[in-house]
């Protein structure tokens, strides 16, 4: 089950966190009516951990018990190919540079980068979520097949609120230094994967909701969806001594994923078309190899003395533009095809391993 309203929401998340982290010195973005947003839209990785909560459980809720081995082999063909493509992308501009940490490549190769300290950054720093949701998709086939089968939503909803009520305060305690975790610094503690599992677990708990009462509820939700954009605007704008790293906003972000997935109106039936959806397919895409094409074009806008001459605006908006199309050629021509070449050597061995009946 594919609900595709959701699909172009990741375009827009993974759009703020390239700005987050590119866009600082343009006029677009550096001025008093937007940057308390955008320099606040790293929360966008939040949105991220919650929604692949979500469609998983949309996904594989009524599909029986979970296999393991398929499920995670299903997964990593949908991001290995262009996360290992990014990482061969930084290796070699790191090589360029003299600055490559064998180590370092080690640990993201394996995607264990966040669980270290100090090493959730390196080389391509947007690639520690990749660490993160790993452990999430290594838990998803225990939680459905041992937890989520077995249990009412109610106890599911108990337990999971309770761990994300835990986790905030467990968060704080440590941002605000009246905790400390051995060998981890405060800012290990933002990108552990542990910290960020309330998040995942809150888009299950919202997916278990939607698939047993809401899957075919159709109404008009744009009101409901415009106030939560205008709340999450309100406290993004007003600081609350919140941190909003860690799956606070899951507050919001609950509410409106599920708001957007049975909303009928017609900027979710708009944005359900093929041309939104193919943006939110390669959100992945622009996520993920942001951090080497900007260092690319930073190499060349020096070596060309574009920096002197042009107006950053204009840079960030080249940029941006170039990104977006090579992350639509890497998903047509590089991950779509070798995604479906895995999942497809997977069936062959499922059915040729399979003893027919006599």
């Amino acid at each position: 089950m594919r609900i595709e309203q959701l699909t172009f929401t990741r375009f827009i998340a993974a759009m703020s966190i390239v700005i987050f982290h590119y866009g600082k010195g343009s006029f677009l973005i550096d001025n008093e009516y937007v940057s308390f947003i955008f320099r606040q839209a790293n929360v966008g990785v939040s949105y991220f951990f919650i929604l692949s909560g979500f469609v998983m459980i949309v996904a594989y809720g009524n599909k029986g018990p979970v296999s393991f081995a398929d499920y995670l082999r299903n997964r990593l063909a949908r991001i290995y190919p262009v996360y290992l493509l990014a990482l061969f992308l930084t290796f070699g501009i790191e090589l360029l540079k003299n600055k490559v940490v064998i180590g370092n490549y080690v640990l993201n190769l394996l995607m264990l980068q966040s669980w270290v300290p100090a090493k959730a950054l390196t080389t391509n720093g947007p690639g520690w979520s990749l660490s993160v949701e790993l452990f999430f998709y290594a838990l998803l086939p225990l939680l459905m097949n041992r937890v989520f089968s077995k249990t009412k939503l109610k106890f599911n909803a108990f337990w999971i609120v309770g761990f994300w009520l835990a986790s905030q305060i467990l968060f704080h305690l440590i941002v605000y230094e009246k905790l400390s975790v051995p060998l981890y610094r405060k800012s290990d503690i933002l990108f552990n994967p542990i910290m960020h599992l309330n998040e995942f677990l809150t888009g299950n708990l919202a997916g278990l909701f939607f698939v047993s009462r809401l899957k075919n509820a159709q109404r008009n939700c744009l009101p409901a969806i415009l106030a939560i954009l205008f709340a999450l605007v309100v406290l993004l704008k007003f600081p609350t001594g919140i941190d909003f790293h860690n799956g606070f906003l899951a507050v919001l972000f609950v509410p409106l994923i599920v708001f957007i997935a049975i909303s009928n109106d017609l900027v979710t039936r708009t944005i359900s078309g093929k041309n939104f959806v193919f943006l939110g397919e390669i959100s992945f895409g622009i996520y993920i190899l942001q951090s080497p094409v900007m260092k690319i074009f930073t190499i060349v806008e020096h070596q060309l003395g574009l920096q002197k001459h042009v107006d950053f605006t204009v840079l960030l908006l080249v940029r941006v533009t170039v990104l977006i199309a090579i992350a639509a050629v890497s998903y047509l021509y590089f991950e779509k095809p070798l995604r479906n070449k895995i999942k497809n050597a997977g069936k062959i061995q499922v059915l040729t391993s399979t003893k027919l009946p006599t």
